[in-house]
């Protein structure tokens, strides 16, 4: 009988961390979006090892991310209104089936043996385009699949669990197709790989949403959107610590190749080893989160993993063992994926829907649209007082943001209160009575 019953436990742990695949459209986006996402990782490793290949260059595989991920910062915000305003299926199969174009026009570059640094930097910024419409309505589109808002903190965690095992297969993959092909064929399979998630948006049954009619004009949507995200608090402190840590701790990644062959002395599968293990790290930190009942006490996950990031990288930086540099990567990616998780939990949970494209487009400026800056900040710091110490300058920075964001977790927690006790998940009758228990317990209410 005990073992029956902590069988039934377990098998009701899991149902429970995956209970946002009951719903058919978001089971179908899940399937279609991890097999993209394998292929979108590979492109990613393949495209820093040849960028570094053709130049040698910190400056310029800087400079590439920065060409990459600038489009995002400036037209997110474009993004997020478009989202609000149109229908959000219709807007994602465009965008995959551009990105799954530039996917295949790299390819065919470097198969063909007339890749050359600028055709790089133009179909990344060709990429990075796409990305600022794609991105805000994929994330807003969350909540259109999975329709029970109870279900909601449990899709973004296994979307990052999605993401974060594409992470750790991905460059898996991509380390061995490096060492024996080359780059082009994993461009070539991650344009293939878009036609899964393209049949998966075709599949779907979504419900028409209701949308106002809409009698502003982009311009004013978009100030709209601004002045809300600005002015709710919760939502400008988390997206402030967010935007910190994109830009001062993200960028080690664009570092990575040089960790991997001038420090630890490796070579391609070092560094598709090394990116691995931060996708174990983040895996872990999505199916953490995916097995929380609640989104109570994320507020104060937020500056714990941001710390837990910080000193992460601090400690990478200083290491020159591989197997320990590994380790440190899984310490780092589940820093990484629990703060940025539970910030998108937390936001998606209390945003009004009809600003809800615009807010999820802020988040893609302060998780993407800041990296550019980050990657080209990083790239100069590199070449001016080398890879580690610019990685340690990123670590530090993300533990000053932790601590300054902890400071202000009493005022985040009074304005979400009343949004939690409206949608139920803070009992309305022992509103009192729980900051009473909170002030004893310690328990977190956010």
């Amino acid at each position: 009988m005990p073992r029956e019953r902590s069988n039934d436990n377990q098998l009701q742990g899991i149902r429970h961390t995956l209970r946002a695949l009951r719903h058919r459209n978001y089971r179908l986006y899940f399937t279609g979006q991890g097999i993209s996402l394998i292929g979108t990782w590979m492109q990613s490793i393949a495209l820093s090892w040849l960028v570094y290949r053709l130049t040698g260059s910190a400056l310029l595989l800087g400079a590439v991310g920065f060409a990459g991920q600038i489009p995002s910062f400036l037209l997110s915000p474009l993004g997020g209104v478009l989202a609000d305003r149109l229908n959000r299926r219709r807007v994602l199969i465009a965008t995959q089936s551009l990105a799954m174009f530039q996917a295949f026009a790299l390819s065919a570059l470097v198969l063909t043996h007339v890749i050359q640094v600028w055709e790089i930097v133009a179909l990344s910024v060709f990429n990075g385009l796409v990305f600022a419409f794609d991105a805000p309505t994929r994330q807003s589109f969350i909540v259109e699949m999975t329709q029970n808002r109870e279900d909601l903190g449990n899709a973004i965690a296994l979307n990052s669990s999605l993401f974060n095992s594409a992470r750790v297969i991905g460059p898996s993959i991509a380390g061995v197709l490096l060492a024996a092909v080359g780059e082009g064929l994993c461009f070539f399979l991650n344009g293939v790989s878009y036609l899964a998630v393209i049949a998966s948006l075709f599949a779907m049954r979504i419900q028409p949403r209701e949308r106002p009619e809409q009698v502003t004009a982009m311009w004013e949507g978009l100030r709209e959107g601004f002045s809300y995200a600005a002015g709710f608090k919760p939502i400008r402190y988390t997206l402030m610590l967010l935007s910190l840590v994109s830009l001062m701790g993200m960028p080690y990644a664009v570092l990575m190749p040089i960790f991997a062959k001038q420090i630890l002395h490796g070579g391609e599968r070092t560094f598709g080893w090394l990116m691995a293990s931060a996708g174990v790290g983040a895996l872990t930190g999505a199916l953490f989160l995916a097995s929380r009942r609640s989104v109570l006490g994320l507020g104060r996950l937020i500056p714990t993993a941001a710390t837990i990031f910080g000193f992460g990288l601090i400690a990478f930086a200083l290491s020159r063992v591989i197997w320990l540099s590994a380790a440190l990567l899984v310490l780092i990616g589940f820093g990484m994926i629990v703060q940025m998780a539970s910030s998108n939990t937390i936001i998606q949970t209390i945003v009004e829907e009809d600003k809800r494209g615009r807010v999820m487009a802020f988040y893609t400026m302060a998780f993407m649209g800041t990296a550019p800056f980050g990657s080209l900040l990083a790239g100069a710091l590199a070449n001016a007082i080398g890879p580690p110490n610019t990685v340690i300058v990123g670590g530090a920075s993300c533990l000053l943001g932790a601590a300054l964001f902890a400071r202000k977790l009493p005022v985040i927690r009074e304005a979400i209160r009343p949004i939690y006790i409206r949608m139920g998940i803070i009992p309305a009758v022992s509103a009192g009575g729980l900051q009473s228990q909170v002030e004893v317990t310690g328990q977190p209410e956010d």
